[in-house]
């Protein structure tokens, strides 16, 4: 899986004109259905003389599942939003959200024309943006002393993880993130080298970006 990069304020856009009418791709990240819709309403407000804006947007979920969101805006129904939902899916993206804005030029596409076109915004909205891989990671709570930190960080970064939210008071507390694959070699290696002076503690699995 793979997913958008690009921030709702500066997203990805492209755009073509087909017989008269513009169509203009626009595509950024968005993790919850809330945050895509706030960016097609972004994208509404941008346009307001525009005829159509459709869009679709793909979540990922627990377990590996996925939910998905579309809509035609008006086109006739399975022309607009379905070819946009169909491009998410063959890229393989999730947490994201693709728009197509459409211009109307006063001719009739009909249904083959319209699909050709919206699916046509939308892989060329896709094509301008900046991709990441996401990679299933096992998340992890340590608390270490100091003298023990940089040894941690390099053991960390061989194993292809990263920390976050570092606390620092008298110990550091923080958030070990580790490739799912590499997790078991992470906690031999952590048992091997720092014995009970430090246990890393499974929180959960979250889905990290890995950019292209």
């Amino acid at each position: 899986m793979a997913t958008v990069m690009n921030a709702p304020s500066a997203p990805a856009h492209d755009s073509f004109v087909e017989k008269k009418s513009e169509f203009i791709g626009d595509a950024c990240h968005a993790t919850t259905p809330e945050e895509a819709l706030a960016f097609v309403e972004r994208i509404r407000d941008m346009h307001p003389k525009s005829r159509h804006v459709a869009y679709a947007a793909i979540f990922s979920g627990s377990g590996g599942g996925v939910s998905e969101r579309m809509s035609d805006d008006g086109e006739p129904s399975g022309t607009a939003g379905k070819p946009i939902l169909d491009v998410l899916r063959q890229n393989s993206l999730v947490d994201c959200v693709v728009t197509v804005t459409r211009y109307f030029g006063g001719i009739l596409l009909g249904s083959g024309g319209l699909i050709r076109a919206y699916s046509t915004g939308a892989s060329i909205a896709v094509k301008a943006a900046s991709l990441a891989r996401i990679v299933p990671c096992v998340r992890y709570a340590v608390t270490l002393d100091y003298p023990r930190l940089a040894q941690f960080q390099r053991l960390l970064a061989d194993c292809g993880g990263g920390c976050a939210d570092e606390v620092y008071t008298d110990r550091v507390s923080l958030q070990a993130i580790v490739p799912q694959g590499e997790s078991g070699g992470f906690e031999a290696r952590v048992r091997e080298t720092f014995n009970a002076a430090v246990v890393p503690e499974r929180i959960d699995v979250v889905n990290r970006p890995v950019v292209l």
